[in-house]
């Protein structure tokens, strides 16, 4: 197995993790591309992750150079052409969940730190300026918070808030009743007008692309703080942009960008930023941006590795591959 732009703190984990498989493991710092992919020849597993492009030419290319096996390494697979790989004979397999906990509880970090400016104070105290001035945040308690996507990481989120005093409306289009209690299921449009904090927990499909733009922007709640640790194209960055500008939106905390591919997960602190959007983003002080460090705790990590070596297994002994994506996959069956 090849992983591809797989960095210490992941090679650390699986390393841990092989020690009760067989499978032979080559660790590669660049992004898997059509510039990259022929360094897999001669391996029968690729393992990528969200950012490594899998279109149907790296695919062939792959194919073609003997590979077998697709192992993703998150949850997500919006990166590969299902149809593609199918056509080539290519298995690709996930990590359907890890740790639910380890993203949930960075959409509240997010939301708290925004609210209660724990990044400004941080900054000004240690520049001794122990001024309060701009730092009033809000209650938590009694606020209501809408959940739009309550699959595991949704589910835990919303206990959470629960757990804070909060009302918490939630929107799925397949409810599913074991929701934590005072949690209650409602219309987008509803969840959309009567949130005082919305938090984005839906995959990337065509419908859900953009599900935060203009128009649904326009029927949030005038000073709404918004929270997307799911996927970056969930969220029309222009259209935030302006909301933000108009004060529609009053604070937002993301953990993924639209555009987010070959920027993340790099050092740009000697070169700068090409992207002018994202730097229009962390210019503005009502936004705080975090580099797709959701899912990065010791436990999410140790989850990834085992149960990705443990695909792995099971496509080796012919067993049933219960974590497999096929063209069927793309449109799942809950957000």
């Amino acid at each position: 197995l090849v992983l591809f732009d797989c960095h210490a703190y992941e090679q650390r984990s699986f390393q841990a993790a092989a020690a009760a498989h067989v499978h032979r493991l080559t660790y590669l710092p660049v992004r898997l591309s059509r510039e990259t992919a022929t360094l897999a020849r001669g391996f029968q597993g690729v393992c990528c992750f969200v950012n490594d492009t899998l279109d149907r030419a790296v695919l062939e290319i792959l194919a073609n150079g003997g590979t077998q096996v697709v192992a993703m390494r998150c949850a997500g697979f919006n990166n590969v052409d299902l149809q593609a790989a199918s056509a080539l004979g290519l298995v690709v397999l996930r990590v359907p969940a890890y740790s639910p906990h380890a993203v949930a509880e960075h959409a509240v970090a997010l939301l708290l730190c925004l609210n209660r400016k724990i990044h400004k104070a941080y900054a000004r105290v240690r520049e001794g300026n122990f001024s309060l001035n701009g730092l009033m945040g809000f209650d938590l308690h009694g606020k209501t918070v809408g959940v739009i996507g309550v699959g595991r990481i949704g589910h835990c989120f919303a206990r959470i808030m629960a757990g804070f005093g909060c009302r918490v409306l939630a929107f799925d289009p397949h409810p599913d009743p074991r929701v934590a209690d005072g949690v209650h299921y409602v219309s987008l449009e509803d969840l959309l007008s009567e949130s005082d904090i919305i938090s984005l927990h839906a995959p990337l499909t065509p419908d859900t692309r953009h599900l935060i733009n203009r128009e649904s922007l326009a029927k949030m709640r005038r000073g709404v703080v918004l929270i997307n640790t799911s996927r970056g194209p969930l969220v029309d960055t222009q259209a935030l942009i302006e909301a933000l500008k108009q004060g529609q939106v009053a604070a937002a905390g993301l953990d993924v960008y639209e555009r987010e591919a070959g920027i993340f997960f790099e050092d740009w602190s000697d070169t700068g930023l090409q992207d002018d959007t994202l730097a229009r983003l962390l210019s503005m002080p009502q936004v705080l941006v975090t580099g797709h460090q959701a899912f990065l705790t010791e436990t999410a990590l140790q989850n990834i590795a085992e149960v990705t070596l443990l695909n792995l297994d099971a496509f080796e002994r012919g067993a049933p591959l219960e974590n497999a994506v096929t063209p069927a996959s793309v449109l799942p069956p809950r957000i």
